[in-house]
């Protein structure tokens, strides 16, 4: 089963057994609780049209979509309760709480009741579906795509771990090797070559996981290797030392796991990126038609300042690495690039006139609200660069590619705090930035984010 196929089946189970479980707690409420005979009304309709999409909502905000094929059952136990929980009291307050009842401790029971029904009827068939997903995995059909990067006598020892653990949940495609010399695993693993040929191999055997067989003190090789894998829905998992042993780094998920440290890659909570989305795509529509004339105005001031087009659209690196058209003002004389790829700075005569004022007021920039949108990008989040730029960052600083597992921005932390930069050396210095925004993002910050920028869209200070 896919992945999209399973989603689909879980959201379909909610869906009915929300459903259900609302019909159930509607006619014990008029029977038992109200104590008036039961009908079809059009509270029951409405009812059975927003209550099961209510839920599937909390479960998309809680998580539950997500990540399907790592659900287990204690965390499907623990997201049922949790949301239950919430769910229960976000309709009572709001569709029970006017009931017109007799005596007041009725809301106790419908609160009591409501609580009971939806959860005894979504924990059982969520975790029959969670068990047939598990059992799937521990078979080795759905088990996940792994591979192990290392080739010494520490790596032998891993696999052989792993594969004698009594349910394993990986699938071995292969092996590469880090120093070009140790391949002790080729008796046992496929050599699928060096780490240089890491890309490929992501390309052509869709891998899911990956082992790194090397201790977790080898702090440089483990930040190489781990920031050329990161930025795509790739787990990363090392060898823990004692130190990570005693200080609890060490996640594990069910008995039967080897030690190893999972590699957190989630630094917002899923719940915190549902929101994140659904407040880039409103608040763009709505800048979107606000500024509809501020545009207007704009286009015939481009138009007027130079002959050429009014949009630029330049190619962008964006979400794990995939290429997207960014929509801007033309704030440059056409043909600005006819001798390659060239950064702007302070005094740049390929700028206009109006140009100059755009880049300084963040106005080029407003385009991006489409690309917001498409999905593209985000309003808050590290600026994309172009592939010409990034094959130069990245052999001087290889974390730079963890900047592509979250969505580009509209504005970010580096833009805030550095502005434009000139050269690949600023682009560097605004990088810092961008990876402390990549390693501590919350709804909060964005916040703060987007509050410096209109403060420098109104100064019109902008680097």
């Amino acid at each position: 089963m896919s992945r999209r196929a399973a989603v689909f089946s879980l959201i379909l189970i909610d869906w009915f057994f929300s459903l259900l479980s609302w019909c159930t707690f509607f006619y014990f409420r008029k029977t038992f609780v109200e104590k008036v005979e039961f009908e079809v009304s059009e509270a029951f309709y409405l009812g059975t049209i927003v209550i099961p999409l209510f839920w599937l909502l909390l479960y998309y905000l809680q998580g539950t979509y997500h990540d399907i094929k790592r659900l287990y059952r204690i965390k499907i136990l623990a997201l049922t309760f949790q949301a239950t929980i919430l769910g229960s009291m976000v309709i009572f307050f709001t569709f029970l709480l006017d009931d017109q009842i007799t005596e007041y401790h009725q809301y106790y029971t419908l609160v009591i009741l409501l609580t009971g029904i939806h959860f005894l009827f979504l924990l059982l068939p969520r975790m029959l579906y969670v068990s047939v997903l598990v059992r799937k995995i521990h078979s080795g059909k759905g088990a996940f795509a792994t591979l192990l990067i290392g080739g010494s006598d520490k790596a032998v020892e891993l696999f052989n771990d792993l594969t004698h653990l009594p349910k394993s949940i990986h699938r071995f495609i292969g092996f590469l090797n880090i120093n070009g010399v140790d391949r002790q695993l080729e008796s046992k693993l496929p050599y699928l070559g060096h780490l240089k040929d890491l890309e490929r191999v992501f390309r052509e055997h869709e891998i899911e996981e990956v082992i790194i067989a090397l201790d977790s003190t080898e702090h440089d090789k483990l930040r190489s290797i781990i920031s050329r894998i990161e930025g795509g829905n790739i787990r990363i998992k090392i060898l823990p030392d004692m130190y990570d042993i005693l200080s609890g780094s060490v996640k594990m998920n069910n008995i039967f796991g080897a030690l190893l440290i999972e590699v957190n890659q989630e630094t917002m909570p899923v719940w915190q990126q549902a929101i994140k989305r659904f407040l880039d795509v409103t608040l763009s529509v709505l800048a979107v038609i606000l500024l509809l004339p501020l545009y207007l105005i704009l286009a015939v001031g481009v138009k007027l300042s130079s002959p050429g087009p009014i949009f630029f659209l330049q190619e962008r690196i964006g979400l794990n690495g995939r290429v997207f058209r960014i929509i801007k003002f033309r704030t440059m004389y056409v043909d600005a690039e006819k001798s390659g790829p060239q950064l702007s700075s302070a005094n740049d005569p390929r700028i206009t006139g109006i140009g100059k004022f755009m880049r300084k007021s963040r106005l080029d920039e407003f385009p991006q609200f489409v690309n917001v949108i498409i999905g593209d990008m985000s309003l808050v989040g590290p600026r994309p660069e172009r592939q010409f730029y990034i094959d130069q960052i990245v052999p001087i600083e290889p974390q730079y590619l963890q900047l592509t597992r979250i969505r580009p921005g509209i504005t970010s932390w580096g833009q805030v705090k550095y502005g434009y930069a000139e050269n690949v050396d600023q682009m560097l210095q605004r990088m810092k930035y961008d990876l402390l925004y990549l390693k501590n993002q919350t709804l909060a910050l964005d916040f703060k984010i987007m509050l410096y920028t209109v403060l420098i869209i109104l100064k019109g200070k902008g680097k």
